[in-house]
Protein backbone atom coordinates (compact mmCIF):
# COMPACT_ATOMS: atom_id res chain seq x y z
CA UNK A 1 0.00 0.00 0.00
CA UNK A 2 1.55 3.36 -1.02
CA UNK A 3 2.37 5.95 1.63
CA UNK A 4 -0.25 8.69 1.93
CA UNK A 5 0.88 12.35 1.82
CA UNK A 6 -1.15 15.52 2.37
CA UNK A 7 0.16 18.73 0.72
CA UNK A 8 -0.80 22.00 2.47
CA UNK A 9 0.06 25.13 0.46
CA UNK A 10 -1.90 28.24 -0.53
CA UNK A 11 -0.30 28.37 -4.01
CA UNK A 12 -2.34 26.27 -6.46
CA UNK A 13 0.65 25.80 -8.78
CA UNK A 14 2.72 24.20 -6.01
CA UNK A 15 -0.18 22.00 -4.94
CA UNK A 16 -0.68 20.73 -8.49
CA UNK A 17 3.01 20.24 -9.34
CA UNK A 18 3.85 18.58 -6.01
CA UNK A 19 0.77 16.36 -6.24
CA UNK A 20 1.71 15.21 -9.75
CA UNK A 21 5.35 14.63 -8.74
CA UNK A 22 4.41 12.53 -5.68
CA UNK A 23 1.88 10.47 -7.62
CA UNK A 24 4.54 9.81 -10.27
CA UNK A 25 6.80 8.58 -7.43
CA UNK A 26 4.09 6.12 -6.40
CA UNK A 27 2.64 7.98 -3.39
CA UNK A 28 -1.05 8.53 -2.59
CA UNK A 29 -1.14 12.36 -2.59
CA UNK A 30 -3.88 14.86 -1.76
CA UNK A 31 -3.70 18.66 -1.42
CA UNK A 32 -5.48 21.44 0.50
CA UNK A 33 -4.97 25.21 0.55
CA UNK A 34 -5.11 26.15 4.27
CA UNK A 35 -4.33 25.05 7.80
CA UNK A 36 -8.03 24.84 8.61
CA UNK A 37 -8.65 22.50 5.67
CA UNK A 38 -5.66 20.43 6.73
CA UNK A 39 -7.00 19.90 10.27
CA UNK A 40 -10.46 19.12 8.93
CA UNK A 41 -9.06 16.57 6.44
CA UNK A 42 -7.04 14.89 9.20
CA UNK A 43 -10.26 14.35 11.18
CA UNK A 44 -11.68 12.33 8.28
CA UNK A 45 -8.56 10.49 7.19
CA UNK A 46 -5.11 9.62 8.54
CA UNK A 47 -1.98 10.40 6.50
CA UNK A 48 1.55 9.08 6.86
CA UNK A 49 3.11 12.47 6.17
CA UNK A 50 2.11 16.13 5.73
CA UNK A 51 4.04 18.62 3.56
CA UNK A 52 3.12 21.87 5.33
CA UNK A 53 3.81 25.43 4.15
CA UNK A 54 4.77 27.91 6.90
CA UNK A 55 3.01 30.95 5.46
CA UNK A 56 -0.72 30.33 5.06
CA UNK A 57 -3.82 32.50 5.09
CA UNK A 58 -5.73 32.09 8.36
CA UNK A 59 -3.80 29.99 10.86
CA UNK A 60 -0.19 29.66 9.73
CA UNK A 61 1.80 26.47 9.30
CA UNK A 62 3.43 26.57 12.76
CA UNK A 63 0.10 26.88 14.54
CA UNK A 64 -1.32 24.13 12.31
CA UNK A 65 1.64 21.94 13.25
CA UNK A 66 1.10 22.63 16.95
CA UNK A 67 -2.60 21.70 16.71
CA UNK A 68 -1.74 18.52 14.76
CA UNK A 69 0.44 17.25 17.61
CA UNK A 70 -2.65 16.99 19.83
CA UNK A 71 -4.06 14.30 17.50
CA UNK A 72 -3.75 10.77 18.84
CA UNK A 73 -2.02 9.56 15.66
CA UNK A 74 -0.18 12.69 14.53
CA UNK A 75 1.43 12.29 11.07
CA UNK A 76 5.06 12.97 10.21
CA UNK A 77 5.46 16.63 9.13
CA UNK A 78 7.93 18.27 6.74
CA UNK A 79 7.76 22.10 6.66
CA UNK A 80 8.19 24.09 3.42
CA UNK A 81 8.69 27.85 3.13
CA UNK A 82 9.94 30.55 0.78
CA UNK A 83 10.86 32.84 3.68
CA UNK A 84 12.52 30.40 6.02
CA UNK A 85 15.05 31.37 8.65
CA UNK A 86 16.92 29.57 11.40
CA UNK A 87 14.50 30.73 14.12
CA UNK A 88 11.48 29.38 12.19
CA UNK A 89 13.23 26.08 11.47
CA UNK A 90 14.21 25.65 15.14
CA UNK A 91 10.69 26.38 16.32
CA UNK A 92 9.21 23.96 13.77
CA UNK A 93 11.61 21.23 14.93
CA UNK A 94 10.69 21.83 18.57
CA UNK A 95 7.03 21.49 17.64
CA UNK A 96 7.74 18.08 16.11
CA UNK A 97 8.57 18.70 12.43
CA UNK A 98 10.91 16.11 10.88
CA UNK A 99 12.64 18.47 8.45
CA UNK A 100 12.46 21.90 6.78
CA UNK A 101 12.64 22.45 3.00
CA UNK A 102 13.08 25.92 1.45
CA UNK A 103 11.41 27.25 -1.69
CA UNK A 104 11.99 27.22 -4.60
CA UNK A 105 11.60 23.49 -4.16
CA UNK A 106 14.19 21.15 -5.62
CA UNK A 107 12.53 17.96 -6.88
CA UNK A 108 15.54 15.85 -5.86
CA UNK A 109 15.63 17.32 -2.34
CA UNK A 110 11.88 16.98 -1.80
CA UNK A 111 11.94 13.32 -2.86
CA UNK A 112 15.01 12.62 -0.68
CA UNK A 113 13.51 14.29 2.42
CA UNK A 114 10.23 12.42 1.95
CA UNK A 115 12.03 9.09 1.62
CA UNK A 116 14.06 9.79 4.75
CA UNK A 117 10.95 10.81 6.69
CA UNK A 118 8.98 7.74 5.61
CA UNK A 119 11.95 5.46 6.38
CA UNK A 120 12.13 6.99 9.85
CA UNK A 121 8.40 6.39 10.23
CA UNK A 122 8.84 2.76 9.13
CA UNK A 123 11.65 2.21 11.65
CA UNK A 124 9.55 3.73 14.43
CA UNK A 125 6.68 1.39 13.60
CA UNK A 126 9.05 -1.59 13.47
CA UNK A 127 10.46 -0.63 16.87
CA UNK A 128 6.95 -0.43 18.32
CA UNK A 129 6.17 -3.85 16.87
CA UNK A 130 9.37 -5.38 18.22
CA UNK A 131 8.75 -3.87 21.66
CA UNK A 132 5.25 -5.33 21.64
CA UNK A 133 6.64 -8.74 20.66
CA UNK A 134 9.22 -8.52 23.45
CA UNK A 135 6.57 -7.57 25.97
CA UNK A 136 4.50 -10.57 24.90
CA UNK A 137 7.53 -12.85 24.96
CA UNK A 138 8.57 -11.75 28.44
CA UNK A 139 5.13 -11.36 29.99
CA UNK A 140 4.67 -12.88 33.43
CA UNK A 141 1.70 -15.25 33.26
CA UNK A 142 -0.45 -16.64 36.04
CA UNK A 143 -3.41 -15.55 38.13
CA UNK A 144 -2.31 -17.20 41.38
CA UNK A 145 -1.93 -15.09 44.53
CA UNK A 146 1.91 -15.35 44.51
CA UNK A 147 2.11 -14.18 40.90
CA UNK A 148 -0.32 -11.31 41.44
CA UNK A 149 1.83 -10.21 44.38
CA UNK A 150 4.98 -10.52 42.26
CA UNK A 151 3.53 -8.35 39.46
CA UNK A 152 2.48 -5.76 42.04
CA UNK A 153 5.99 -5.76 43.51
CA UNK A 154 7.46 -5.27 40.02
CA UNK A 155 5.12 -2.32 39.37
CA UNK A 156 6.26 -0.64 42.62
CA UNK A 157 9.97 -1.33 42.20
CA UNK A 158 10.55 -0.92 38.44
CA UNK A 159 10.37 2.92 38.31
CA UNK A 160 13.14 3.22 40.93
CA UNK A 161 16.90 2.65 40.76
CA UNK A 162 16.88 0.36 43.80
CA UNK A 163 19.01 -2.78 43.48
CA UNK A 164 17.03 -6.01 43.43
CA UNK A 165 18.05 -9.52 44.50
CA UNK A 166 15.79 -12.22 43.03
CA UNK A 167 15.55 -15.57 44.82
CA UNK A 168 14.07 -18.71 43.31
CA UNK A 169 14.78 -22.25 42.18
CA UNK A 170 16.25 -22.92 38.73
CA UNK A 171 13.63 -22.59 36.00
CA UNK A 172 11.18 -20.41 37.93
CA UNK A 173 11.65 -17.36 35.69
CA UNK A 174 14.10 -15.10 37.54
CA UNK A 175 15.41 -13.65 34.27
CA UNK A 176 11.82 -12.92 33.24
CA UNK A 177 11.35 -10.85 36.40
CA UNK A 178 14.62 -8.98 35.78
CA UNK A 179 13.54 -8.14 32.21
CA UNK A 180 10.13 -7.00 33.44
CA UNK A 181 11.81 -4.66 35.95
CA UNK A 182 13.97 -3.22 33.17
CA UNK A 183 11.11 -2.92 30.65
CA UNK A 184 8.98 -0.96 33.11
CA UNK A 185 11.78 1.33 34.29
CA UNK A 186 12.95 4.73 33.01
CA UNK A 187 15.97 2.81 31.63
CA UNK A 188 13.86 0.67 29.27
CA UNK A 189 15.27 2.38 26.17
CA UNK A 190 18.83 1.57 27.26
CA UNK A 191 20.65 -1.80 27.22
CA UNK A 192 19.70 -4.84 29.30
CA UNK A 193 22.92 -6.83 29.71
CA UNK A 194 22.99 -10.31 31.23
CA UNK A 195 25.96 -12.03 32.88
CA UNK A 196 25.64 -15.70 33.83
CA UNK A 197 28.18 -15.87 36.66
CA UNK A 198 28.06 -19.67 36.71
CA UNK A 199 28.74 -20.12 32.99
CA UNK A 200 31.86 -17.95 32.61
CA UNK A 201 35.22 -19.57 33.54
CA UNK A 202 36.93 -18.05 36.57
CA UNK A 203 39.92 -16.84 34.54
CA UNK A 204 37.64 -14.92 32.13
CA UNK A 205 34.92 -13.47 34.34
CA UNK A 206 36.84 -10.30 35.31
CA UNK A 207 37.54 -9.56 31.64
CA UNK A 208 33.86 -10.18 30.81
CA UNK A 209 32.62 -7.96 33.65
CA UNK A 210 35.12 -5.09 33.56
CA UNK A 211 36.74 -5.34 30.12
CA UNK A 212 40.45 -5.29 29.31
CA UNK A 213 43.07 -3.45 27.33
CA UNK A 214 45.07 -5.00 24.52
CA UNK A 215 48.10 -6.88 25.87
CA UNK A 216 46.88 -6.90 29.48
CA UNK A 217 47.21 -10.70 29.56
CA UNK A 218 48.11 -13.58 27.25
CA UNK A 219 45.52 -13.76 24.49
CA UNK A 220 44.28 -10.16 24.90
CA UNK A 221 44.87 -9.23 21.27
CA UNK A 222 42.49 -6.25 21.28
CA UNK A 223 40.58 -3.99 23.65
CA UNK A 224 37.38 -5.43 25.09
CA UNK A 225 34.46 -3.50 26.58
CA UNK A 226 33.13 -5.13 29.75
CA UNK A 227 29.53 -5.83 30.68
CA UNK A 228 29.36 -2.90 33.11
CA UNK A 229 30.27 -0.46 30.34
CA UNK A 230 27.91 -2.13 27.87
CA UNK A 231 25.08 -1.67 30.38
CA UNK A 232 25.88 2.01 30.99
CA UNK A 233 22.60 3.88 31.36
CA UNK A 234 20.68 0.61 31.50
CA UNK A 235 20.44 -2.55 33.59
CA UNK A 236 23.04 -5.22 34.39
CA UNK A 237 21.58 -8.61 35.34
CA UNK A 238 23.93 -10.80 37.39
CA UNK A 239 22.41 -14.26 37.08
CA UNK A 240 23.51 -16.99 39.55
CA UNK A 241 25.46 -14.37 41.52
CA UNK A 242 26.06 -16.93 44.28
CA UNK A 243 28.54 -18.72 41.98
CA UNK A 244 30.79 -15.67 41.64
CA UNK A 245 34.29 -16.04 43.12
CA UNK A 246 35.28 -14.03 46.20
CA UNK A 247 37.91 -12.18 44.16
CA UNK A 248 35.35 -11.04 41.61
CA UNK A 249 32.85 -10.24 44.37
CA UNK A 250 35.28 -7.74 45.90
CA UNK A 251 35.69 -5.96 42.54
CA UNK A 252 31.94 -5.88 41.90
CA UNK A 253 31.44 -4.41 45.38
CA UNK A 254 33.90 -1.65 44.57
CA UNK A 255 32.11 -0.82 41.31
CA UNK A 256 28.76 -0.66 43.12
CA UNK A 257 30.21 1.68 45.74
CA UNK A 258 32.06 3.99 43.34
CA UNK A 259 30.03 3.60 40.11
CA UNK A 260 33.37 3.34 38.32
CA UNK A 261 34.96 0.40 36.53
CA UNK A 262 38.63 -0.15 35.78
CA UNK A 263 39.36 -2.45 32.79
CA UNK A 264 42.16 -4.98 33.20
CA UNK A 265 45.47 -3.45 32.12
CA UNK A 266 44.22 0.12 32.51
CA UNK A 267 44.76 2.65 35.28
CA UNK A 268 42.00 4.96 34.06
CA UNK A 269 38.64 4.26 35.74
CA UNK A 270 35.52 4.68 33.61
CA UNK A 271 32.37 6.13 35.23
CA UNK A 272 29.23 4.06 34.66
CA UNK A 273 25.56 4.52 35.51
CA UNK A 274 24.15 1.02 35.91
CA UNK A 275 21.22 -0.45 37.81
CA UNK A 276 22.22 -3.89 39.06
CA UNK A 277 19.70 -6.71 39.41
CA UNK A 278 21.03 -10.02 40.74
CA UNK A 279 19.50 -13.49 40.96
CA UNK A 280 20.39 -16.69 42.77
CA UNK A 281 19.03 -20.17 43.43
CA UNK A 282 21.19 -20.42 46.55
CA UNK A 283 20.54 -19.29 50.13
CA UNK A 284 23.12 -16.53 50.32
CA UNK A 285 22.91 -16.30 54.11
CA UNK A 286 24.16 -19.88 54.26
CA UNK A 287 26.88 -19.06 51.70
CA UNK A 288 27.98 -16.17 53.94
CA UNK A 289 28.18 -18.58 56.89
CA UNK A 290 30.48 -20.81 54.81
CA UNK A 291 32.63 -17.79 53.85
CA UNK A 292 31.65 -18.38 50.20
CA UNK A 293 29.88 -15.04 49.75
CA UNK A 294 30.79 -11.56 51.00
CA UNK A 295 28.38 -10.19 53.58
CA UNK A 296 28.99 -6.57 52.51
CA UNK A 297 28.17 -7.41 48.88
CA UNK A 298 25.03 -9.23 50.00
CA UNK A 299 23.73 -6.09 51.71
CA UNK A 300 24.61 -4.02 48.65
CA UNK A 301 22.61 -6.29 46.38
CA UNK A 302 19.75 -7.20 48.71
CA UNK A 303 18.17 -3.74 48.82
CA UNK A 304 14.83 -5.03 47.51
CA UNK A 305 14.47 -8.83 47.76
CA UNK A 306 12.16 -10.67 45.36
CA UNK A 307 11.02 -14.27 45.64
CA UNK A 308 9.83 -16.17 42.55
CA UNK A 309 7.69 -19.12 43.70
CA UNK A 310 8.27 -22.65 42.46
CA UNK A 311 5.67 -24.02 40.04
CA UNK A 312 4.47 -26.56 42.61
CA UNK A 313 3.56 -23.60 44.86
CA UNK A 314 1.22 -22.16 42.21
CA UNK A 315 -0.28 -25.17 40.47
CA UNK A 316 -3.35 -23.17 39.45
CA UNK A 317 -1.12 -21.39 36.91
CA UNK A 318 -0.16 -24.63 35.13
CA UNK A 319 -3.19 -24.69 32.74
CA UNK A 320 -2.52 -21.06 31.72
CA UNK A 321 1.18 -21.67 31.14
CA UNK A 322 0.61 -24.96 29.31
CA UNK A 323 -1.96 -23.37 26.95
CA UNK A 324 0.40 -20.44 26.30
CA UNK A 325 3.33 -22.73 25.45
CA UNK A 326 1.10 -24.93 23.28
CA UNK A 327 0.08 -21.96 21.16
CA UNK A 328 3.64 -20.61 21.01
CA UNK A 329 5.15 -23.89 19.78
CA UNK A 330 2.28 -24.81 17.45
CA UNK A 331 2.75 -21.43 15.76
CA UNK A 332 6.54 -21.80 15.71
CA UNK A 333 6.48 -25.28 14.15
CA UNK A 334 3.52 -24.69 11.84
CA UNK A 335 1.38 -27.29 13.64
CA UNK A 336 -2.39 -27.33 13.96
CA UNK A 337 -3.66 -26.16 17.38
CA UNK A 338 -3.49 -28.74 20.16
CA UNK A 339 -5.05 -28.97 23.60
CA UNK A 340 -4.65 -31.00 26.77
CA UNK A 341 -7.54 -33.21 27.79
CA UNK A 342 -8.84 -32.86 31.34
CA UNK A 343 -7.26 -36.21 32.26
CA UNK A 344 -3.85 -35.14 30.91
CA UNK A 345 -4.09 -31.81 32.75
CA UNK A 346 -4.83 -33.70 35.99
CA UNK A 347 -1.52 -35.51 35.55
CA UNK A 348 0.34 -32.21 35.01
CA UNK A 349 -1.29 -30.73 38.10
CA UNK A 350 -0.23 -33.70 40.25
CA UNK A 351 3.42 -33.62 39.12
CA UNK A 352 5.84 -31.66 41.41
CA UNK A 353 7.84 -30.02 38.55
CA UNK A 354 11.38 -30.03 39.94
CA UNK A 355 12.51 -28.12 36.83
CA UNK A 356 9.68 -25.59 37.27
CA UNK A 357 8.40 -23.49 34.34
CA UNK A 358 11.42 -24.34 32.17
CA UNK A 359 10.62 -28.06 32.53
CA UNK A 360 6.97 -27.46 31.65
CA UNK A 361 7.96 -25.43 28.59
CA UNK A 362 10.34 -28.15 27.39
CA UNK A 363 7.68 -30.81 27.91
CA UNK A 364 5.11 -28.87 25.90
CA UNK A 365 7.60 -28.33 23.05
CA UNK A 366 8.30 -32.07 23.00
CA UNK A 367 4.58 -32.87 22.87
CA UNK A 368 3.96 -30.41 20.04
CA UNK A 369 6.71 -32.08 18.01
CA UNK A 370 5.95 -35.69 18.89
CA UNK A 371 2.22 -36.00 19.52
CA UNK A 372 0.27 -36.63 16.28
CA UNK A 373 -3.13 -36.00 17.87
CA UNK A 374 -4.73 -32.57 18.34
CA UNK A 375 -5.84 -33.73 21.80
CA UNK A 376 -3.04 -34.61 24.21
CA UNK A 377 -4.08 -37.60 26.35
CA UNK A 378 -2.36 -39.05 29.45
CA UNK A 379 -0.74 -41.82 27.39
CA UNK A 380 1.02 -39.16 25.29
CA UNK A 381 2.82 -37.81 28.37
CA UNK A 382 6.33 -39.06 29.23
CA UNK A 383 6.67 -41.61 32.06
CA UNK A 384 8.49 -39.22 34.42
CA UNK A 385 5.42 -37.05 34.99
CA UNK A 386 3.64 -40.04 36.55
CA UNK A 387 6.32 -40.62 39.17
CA UNK A 388 5.17 -39.95 42.70
CA UNK A 389 1.52 -39.65 41.62
CA UNK A 390 -1.41 -41.99 41.73
CA UNK A 391 -2.09 -41.34 38.05
CA UNK A 392 -1.48 -43.93 35.36
CA UNK A 393 -0.27 -43.18 31.86
CA UNK A 394 -2.59 -45.82 30.46
CA UNK A 395 -6.12 -45.43 29.14
CA UNK A 396 -8.73 -48.12 28.52
CA UNK A 397 -7.94 -49.40 25.02
CA UNK A 398 -10.60 -50.68 22.65
CA UNK A 399 -8.50 -53.56 21.30
CA UNK A 400 -5.37 -55.61 21.90
CA UNK A 401 -3.81 -54.05 18.78
CA UNK A 402 -4.39 -50.52 20.12
CA UNK A 403 -2.84 -51.41 23.49
CA UNK A 404 0.14 -53.09 21.81
CA UNK A 405 0.73 -50.06 19.55
CA UNK A 406 0.57 -47.67 22.50
CA UNK A 407 3.10 -49.70 24.48
CA UNK A 408 5.35 -50.06 21.44
CA UNK A 409 5.25 -46.33 20.77
CA UNK A 410 6.19 -45.49 24.38
CA UNK A 411 9.00 -48.04 24.28
CA UNK A 412 10.48 -46.69 21.04
CA UNK A 413 10.20 -43.11 22.29
CA UNK A 414 11.98 -44.03 25.51
CA UNK A 415 14.84 -45.67 23.57
CA UNK A 416 15.11 -42.61 21.30
CA UNK A 417 15.36 -40.36 24.35
CA UNK A 418 17.94 -42.64 26.00
CA UNK A 419 20.11 -42.47 22.88
CA UNK A 420 19.57 -38.73 22.36
CA UNK A 421 17.76 -39.41 19.07
CA UNK A 422 20.82 -41.03 17.52
CA UNK A 423 19.12 -43.28 14.99
CA UNK A 424 21.98 -45.75 14.59
CA UNK A 425 22.35 -46.31 18.35
CA UNK A 426 18.58 -46.54 18.83
CA UNK A 427 18.23 -49.09 16.02
CA UNK A 428 21.01 -51.19 17.62
CA UNK A 429 19.35 -50.97 21.06
CA UNK A 430 16.04 -52.14 19.55
CA UNK A 431 17.65 -54.86 17.42
CA UNK A 432 16.40 -53.26 14.19
CA UNK A 433 17.89 -52.11 10.93
CA UNK A 434 18.09 -48.31 10.67
CA UNK A 435 15.66 -48.24 7.72
CA UNK A 436 13.26 -50.50 9.63
CA UNK A 437 13.38 -48.09 12.58
CA UNK A 438 12.31 -45.20 10.33
CA UNK A 439 9.37 -47.24 9.01
CA UNK A 440 8.42 -48.26 12.55
CA UNK A 441 8.49 -44.61 13.71
CA UNK A 442 6.20 -43.55 10.86
CA UNK A 443 3.75 -46.36 11.59
CA UNK A 444 3.64 -45.29 15.27
CA UNK A 445 3.16 -41.60 14.49
CA UNK A 446 6.65 -40.55 15.71
CA UNK A 447 7.91 -37.64 13.63
CA UNK A 448 11.24 -38.58 11.98
CA UNK A 449 11.98 -34.89 11.33
CA UNK A 450 13.04 -34.51 14.98
CA UNK A 451 15.79 -37.06 14.45
CA UNK A 452 17.05 -35.49 11.25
Amino acid sequence: MPASILIVDDESGIRESLGALLRDEGYDAEAVASGEECLERLKRRSFDLVLLDVWLAGIDGLETLERMQSHEAAPMVVMISGHGNIETAVRATKLGAFDFVEKPLSIEKVVLVLRNALEYLRLEEENRRLRAELEERYQILGGSVPMKALRQQIALTAPTNGRVLIYGESGTGKELVARALHANSPRSGMPFVEVNCAAIPEELIESEMFGHRKGSFTGASEDKVGKFQKADGGTLFLDEVGDMSLKTQSKVLRVLEEQRVEPLGSNRPVTVDVRVIAATNKKLEEEIGRNAFREDLFYRLNVIPFYVPALRERTEDIPVLAAHFLKEFCDAYGKKPKEFTAAAMDVLLAYPWPGNVRELKNLVERLVIMCPSPRIEPHHLPPEVFRGTSKSPQKPYESLQEARSAYERDFVLRKLEENRWNMTKTATALGLERSHLYRKMRSLGIAPSKAS
